[in-house]
């Protein structure tokens, strides 16, 4: 990403008080808000600054530049898609396919409040191929270590290519949701019933805890 503001190199500050983290959090919950409606390039350190109430030497003081904003971001938003999707695999080996359906379906849409700006950041990093397929390939990875976990006889040519289709669906809601979609007041709801029914159909049979034939 380019920097419209400085080209100082130093890495963001990072406060040891509670009042400046705090303060470091207002600043990037500004700036993910003002990117996710403006854009990168559109938005401005000043604007960042005004959104959170903070005089712009406040926000030049954690953050040499915007880049820094959007690098720190970045970090944040997948932090949290790594810590949910973790979750939800170390659960999947208790639940049924269709609860795991239901919180698979549910997770970007239920996260995308926090994570807002990652399309806006991701369009304007200079390496947006190799990120958007680092992240949709972490995303396979972990639906289908949580899909293996819920039907141990899974085997992960199979759990790749459902975990495609699962991460498809989990979008299209994203849409559906909040509004980038064409869609219908129960159109979500028909979505998650689709995904019910389509995990406990493939994982069903792979459900057992049995010696598979061959091993």
């Amino acid at each position: 990403m380019d920097s419209s503001t400085s080209s100082e190199k130093r890495a963001p500050l990072q406060p040891r008080r509670a009042v400046g983290r705090q303060r470091v959090a207002e600043l990037l919950a500004a700036a993910s808000d003002l990117i996710a409606e403006r854009g990168y390039d559109a938005t401005t350190m000043a604007e960042i600054a005004a959104r959170a109430g903070a005089k712009i030497g406040s926000l030049y003081r954690f953050f040499p530049n915007k880049e820094a904003i959007a690098e720190t971001l970045l970090q944040q938003h997948m932090a949290i898609l790594q810590e949910e999707y973790e979750a939800i695999g170390c659960r999947a080996s208790g639940l049924p396919p269709d609860e795991l359906a239901d919180g698979l379906i549910d997770l970007m849409a239920r996260l995308y409040p926090r994570v807002q700006s990652l399309p806006a950041l991701m369009g304007a990093h200079t390496d947006r191929t190799e990120l958007r397929a680092r992240l949709r390939g972490q995303a396979l990875l972990e639906i289908a270590t949580a899909l293996r976990a819920c039907a141990p006889r899974l085997d992960q040519k199979t759990a790749d290519d459902i975990a495609a289709v699962v991460l498809n669906n989990m979008k299209v809601m994203v849409g559906m949701i909040h509004g980038d979609a064409p869609t219908a007041p129960g159109a979500p709801d028909e979505l998650r019933r689709m995904n019910r029914l389509y995990l406990s159909s493939r994982l069903g049979p792979f459900r057992s805890l049995g010696r598979i034939d061959g091993e």
